[in-house]
């Protein structure tokens, strides 16, 4: 048996991806968590062959619980679910460890398959978020997309120098150069823009 934890914070929706993997031959849903903290918590706690996330989630968001979850176990096999697929969110997700990319709007026939696929070390992308990935023109480098994602969710500059081990002034310098690239007269216009062209 496969043992999943699975973590979103919409209750109805996490019980019944937990109802319909648990009826699969192949799968046994270990553990479920309300947020991404708890899903690092819980996977630390029962060590699932294959963590399913999702990506927007209280206190930690899906892409950011991937992370601590893989830095505590790097050979984690870890699904992030979304409602959107966007590029810079799949780069993220990629760089991070994760091995499982779809959207929320998957089959779940197709969700059972993918956890077998990347329980077996494979990665599968959903093609169209792919598709849409390889078509992009994003110049934002990774660590200038970190600072605006965190920007978006309201952090100072102080906080996100904190959140990602970097000096003020590091953190200041990428939001210049992204600032300069977008077009974007602020840190927070800057994360706008680049949030409506599909980057972040």
């Amino acid at each position: 048996m496969i043992r999943v934890l699975i973590a979103d914070d919409e209750t109805l929706l996490r019980s019944a991806i937990a109802s319909l993997l648990d009826m699969g031959e192949s799968l046994e849903v270990v553990a479920q968590a309300r947020d991404g903290a708890e899903a690092v918590e819980l996977a630390a706690g029962h060590d699932p062959d294959v963590v399913l996330l999702d990506l927007e989630m209280p206190r930690l968001d899906g892409i950011e619980a991937a992370r601590r979850i893989l830095a505590r176990r790097p050979e984690q096999a870890v699904v992030l679910l979304t409602r959107h697929g966007r590029p810079g969110v799949l780069r993220a997700a990629l760089a991070a460890g994760v091995r499982g990319f779809l959207p929320k709007s998957v089959d779940p026939g197709e969700l059972e398959r993918v956890i077998v696929h990347v329980h077996g070390g494979r990665r599968w992308i959903d093609a169209d978020i792919s598709a849409a990935a390889m078509m992009d023109d994003c110049p934002l480098t990774d660590r200038e997309l970190d600072v605006l994602r965190l920007t978006t969710d309201g952090f100072s500059v102080r906080e996100i120098s904190d959140h990602l081990y970097l000096a003020s002034g590091t953190v200041r310098n990428y939001l210049s150069s992204a600032m300069q690239k977008t077009g974007g007269r602020s840190r927070h216009l800057a994360a706008r823009i680049a949030n409506e062209r599909g980057w972040l």
